[in-house]
């Protein structure tokens, strides 16, 4: 079977079934992550458009 190190503490975690956790290897390590999450310890980088290149808005169909 298959193992991937835990992503908060690096223990190896089966990756199956008998993992209900997977990818993390407990609850404690789950909770932890979505901790860093919610209090936005963990970004997601975004790039802003500039102002001048709006998205046009889609063009309607017909209505019959």
């Amino acid at each position: 079977m298959t193992s991937r190190p835990c992503p908060h503490c690096g223990k190896p975690v089966e990756w199956g079934p008998q993992s209900p956790f997977r990818p993390f290897c407990s609850e404690r390590c789950k909770l932890v992550d979505l901790h860093g999450w919610a209090t936005e310890k963990y970004r997601v980088a975004a790039v802003d458009p500039p102002d001048d290149e709006e998205t046009p808005p889609p063009e309607r169909g017909e209505d019959r």
